[in-house]
């Protein structure tokens, strides 16, 4: 498969993505509950136009050299870390539900999502500037894991425990691509882990989610009500599923049936079928991405790639396994088809990303990871 037919199955999978998603915001929004006075139709049209919005910025971005990326890594992390902190300032940054996650700042943005894109790009320039390093320990392992780890500790400490994991997941491929040591790895994952145990179980909420994740059905009226009735709008769809537009747990039995849990309502309206092609549509995304970054003739390029397929296909990973609860509810959005401007257009963004890669790599080729060699002379 050449990297232009592998960007054209990238975009042909996102495309049938997007229109599913607005056909399921269509669907949805108008039973979501809205402030008095506001149109539920809002909801169809807003995303319609995040989708516009994010189709134009990934085709400007796809006719620029995405090398010049790496003129401004510094002042992507540093925007990054400031606007991360800004979420918790009183006047710009937004509390909604509990959670630290929004800056308002004219515009209201979750930063977060903003950081899939710049912590791939800073791991990526960190790992092609010193990638016959990325197998010792100091300047593999531990710098690199200081810039990518403090935005994701940011991240952590708004609540957003979904996005983080996902994130961290998605970096820890781009680190073992680049040559990080696998022992390395998995002592960050261990670290990690008890991370999120703690978090986990200094929080009576994030603990009460786990409780009723083992037992949605013991807790269908409080905290295990959105995956209970998940796990009922499956039930009901079936194979084929009752048809788009007819399902019933979308008329106040789900919350948050248009944004988190809106794979459940493909499964009640479109069945087995269109759940499962959902989830086929993200692995075939996912493995023309990767066969993409495998053609690549640029370090640089070849990690981004990695980063970005990954920063797509964790977080719907995630929140599929949510909805169906083979994980704690986490509040992550799906992808492409979840309703919200914020993760719409930079998820699109990637996809632009993506393309400025295929259409940009240079034809030379250069020595994509560290010889033993060269880790040995550059040991601790």
């Amino acid at each position: 498969m050449s990297t232009r037919l592998s960007i054209i199955c990238i975009w042909i999978c996102f495309i049938t993505l997007l229109i599913l998603g607005i056909m399921m915001v269509a669907s949805t929004g108008l039973c979501a509950a809205v402030p008095d006075g506001e149109d539920p139709a809002d909801f169809l049209r807003k995303q319609s136009g995040f989708a516009g919005l994010g189709l134009f910025g990934a085709f400007c971005i796809s006719l620029v050299d995405y090398h010049i990326l790496r003129k401004f890594v510094k002042i992507f992390w540093g925007v990054l870390v400031l606007l991360l902190i800004m979420c918790f300032l009183p006047v710009v940054g937004m509390n909604i539900n509990g959670e630290n996650r929004w800056v308002n700042l004219g515009i209201a943005f979750q930063p977060s999502e903003l950081a899939k894109s710049i912590l791939m790009i800073c791991l990526a320039h960190w790992y092609t500037t010193h990638r016959e390093m990325a197998g010792t320990f100091w300047k593999g392992f531990v710098f690199p894991g200081v810039i990518f780890g403090i935005p994701l500790l940011l991240i952590l400490v708004e609540k957003d425990m979904g996005t983080a994991a996902a994130l961290a997941v998605s970096g820890f491929c781009l680190m073992y691509v680049a040559g990080v040591r696998g022992w390395l790895l998995v002592l960050a994952i261990l670290l990690g882990a008890l991370v999120l145990y703690d978090q986990a179980t200094g929080s009576a909420n994030r603990m009460e989610r786990i409780f009723a994740w083992m037992d949605p059905q013991s807790f269908s009226q409080g905290a295990g009500r959105q995956q209970w009735i998940s796990i009922l709008a499956f039930a009901r769809g079936g194979i084929t599923g009752v048809g788009l537009g007819d399902g019933i747990e979308k008329f106040g039995n789900l919350p948050f049936a248009h944004t988190d849990f809106i794979y459940a309502e493909i499964g009640e309206e479109w069945g087995l079928i269109g759940s499962g092609g959902v989830l086929m549509l993200f692995t075939i995304m996912t493995l023309a991405g990767i066969v993409l970054a495998l053609q690549i003739h640029d370090t640089f390029g070849r990690l981004l790639a990695v980063g970005l397929v990954c920063t797509i296909f964790w977080p719907a990973m995630l929140n599929m396994m949510v909805v169906t609860s083979l994980l704690p509810n986490s509040g992550l959005p799906l992808p492409f088809i979840s309703y919200g401007g914020t993760n719409l257009v930079f998820t699109i963004a990637a996809i632009g990303i993506l393309t400025s890669i295929q259409r940009h790599t240079p034809n030379k080729k250069e020595i994509y990871w560290p010889t033993r060699r060269l880790q040995d002379n550059h040991k601790l």
